[in-house]
């Protein structure tokens, strides 16, 4: 991480899931409370690793146009209780879950203390999948939405990172918002998806800083920054 690339960027977009606020911790919390909520099994850690084997199928094909976000809302808790030997109706348990994930806002480590030291220097945007009033008020309750010049959800767009559509339209109000000679290579995504955040970069000319805390994460093929801890891209940008 010895290049900086501060005097190139001029937008930055930033991933929310994983990358700001964390989802898999609010996975795991509902799952805890939801499976004695409903008198099913009790929770144990390795569910978790059914439910992100199985979810992250699912934002895939998400990312590819096989399914749209409804078409995963109505197969995504059947999938994982048939894994797990629960005999109950997925539905009903995805209407729970989605409702308890509409004001969950568990802060990943540093992510406030990225934006704050972001925001006086770039344009700041948020790019996401997902429902827009879900992932906005996510951003409202976790006290993050104020650092954004735009917050750019797939479901008002209507098309998923890592699109060439969903990129072009968010271009297109950049463009709006006075940037009208922004080119591609003077823009950076931050996030933790190397198929949708760092694809969809890599496809579209942006930079790409992907952050795995993992530490057995290798840096993808095409991928210009990895990043362990988000206090790490304060050396990028």
């Amino acid at each position: 991480m010895s290049v900086r690339m501060n005097e190139q960027i001029r937008v930055v977009f930033v991933d929310i899931d994983d990358t700001l606020l964390s989802f898999s911790g609010y996975v795991q919390d509902s799952m805890r409370r939801g499976f004695d909520l409903f008198g099913l099994k009790a929770y144990e850690p390795w569910m978790y690793d059914v439910f992100e084997e199985i979810n992250g199928e699912l934002w895939r094909k998400i990312e590819r146009g096989e399914i749209d976000f409804a078409g995963l809302q109505a197969v995504r808790w059947n999938a994982i209780f048939s894994s797990l030997g629960i005999d109950y109706d997925g539905p009903t348990f995805e209407t729970w879950f989605r409702a308890q994930l509409f004001s969950s806002a568990i802060l990943v480590p540093g992510a406030r203390e990225l934006l704050e030291y972001l925001k006086p220097k770039y344009t700041l945007c948020a790019a996401s999948n997902g429902p827009e009033a879900q992932q906005k008020n996510r951003l409202k309750v976790g006290g993050l939405i104020g650092f954004f010049d735009e917050i750019f959800v797939s479901s008002a767009i209507g098309f998923p990172k890592p699109s060439r559509e969903y990129f072009d339209a968010c271009f297109e109000r950049l463009h709006e918002l006075g940037l009208s000679d922004l080119k591609p290579e003077e823009c950076m995504i931050i996030g933790d998806s190397e198929t949708s955040d760092m694809a969809g970069g890599v496809n579209y000319g942006i930079r790409t800083c992907l952050y795995r805390p993992d530490l057995a994460a290798e840096k993808p093929a095409g991928v210009d920054f990895l990043v362990r801890s988000l206090d790490d891209i304060r050396s990028i940008l």
